[in-house]
């Protein structure tokens, strides 16, 4: 994955002028908190006894790492990388790596789902698609029936992908809706109707936000992470400050498929295991 750093001497081009890129600093606390809050929830739901009663943190600190990890794919796919779908392949081969102890986590149902990795890179895919479409109304009539038959296309994709990935239809929706939030709120002016646009855009984000989880407690904590990040998106990166420890690079790409491997041995050495293995 895209590592953070403060980019703001790069610039890039949208459709009207050139841009500075906003500071990517933020990511690096982003990094340390996703996945903190990533294990807390993933110890809390496979590895810990029933007799412990964690779900709430897993309701609560658990529900911050997805908007956590999309957000920062999202921004490094829109500001800090030149081939969004290449980063998105790299994304995809964590997630080949990850399948096999992820699927030896305990579940309610024996049907193959595939790991949030996958829902992150298809939803940048998505998101990158998405942000072309600009340009190909531009394109005449023969652009827009190719938009038109692409998206019909990107439907069909969604609809399918979404019975598969964790986090379902909604979680490939949080990339795509990120990318088009952050645009508009990274290049918001000072006029109401440009404020009021980028304000619009921001919340279907939100929503897709609140509809991901079904207590109070978890919605609270997926929306509040959202809209944490907006703001950031909106001018708060030029208020964050390097992160004192920057994750290695080892780290940040070994650690999910890394921690499902040591919860799958712990599982399997107290006869817990998904599947009997072990």
């Amino acid at each position: 994955m895209t590592r953070p750093g403060n980019a703001a001497a790069h610039t890039v081009t949208d459709t009207t002028k050139s841009q500075t890129r906003p500071s990517s600093t933020w990511t690096g606390w982003g990094q340390w908190l996703a996945l903190i809050t990533m294990t807390i929830d993933h110890l809390s739901r496979y590895a810990a006894p029933d007799s412990c009663d964690l779900g709430w943190a897993s309701s609560s600190l658990g529900r911050i790492a997805l908007p956590l990890f999309a957000a920062m794919v999202a921004w490094h796919g829109l500001f800090n990388t030149r081939n969004p779908l290449r980063y998105a392949r790299r994304i995809l081969m964590i997630g080949l790596v990850a399948q096999l102890p992820y699927m030896l986590m305990p579940r309610s149902s024996d049907a193959l789902i595939l790991n949030i990795c996958f829902t992150l890179s298809l939803g940048l895919a998505g998101g990158t698609w998405l942000k072309t479409l600009p340009a190909r109304f531009a394109n005449g009539t023969l652009g827009r029936i190719r938009l038109a038959i692409e998206g019909a296309a990107a439907l069909g994709a969604w609809l399918l992908a979404g019975q598969w990935v964790e986090y379902s239809h909604m979680g490939l929706l949080m990339i795509p809706l990120y990318m088009l939030a952050m645009q508009h709120l990274y290049l918001i002016r000072s006029g109401l109707a440009e404020r009021l646009q980028a304000t619009a855009m921001a919340l279907p984000v939100l929503l897709v936000a609140g509809m991901m989880n079904s207590s109070d407690m978890a919605k609270s904590f997926t929306v509040a992470t959202c809209l944490m990040i907006l703001l950031l998106a909106a001018g708060a990166h030029r208020l964050t400050p390097a992160v004192p420890f920057q994750m290695p690079r080892w780290l940040w790409l070994g650690w999910y498929p890394g921690h499902f491997a040591a919860i799958a041995v712990w599982l399997g050495a107290s006869g817990r295991l998904a599947g009997g293995f072990f």
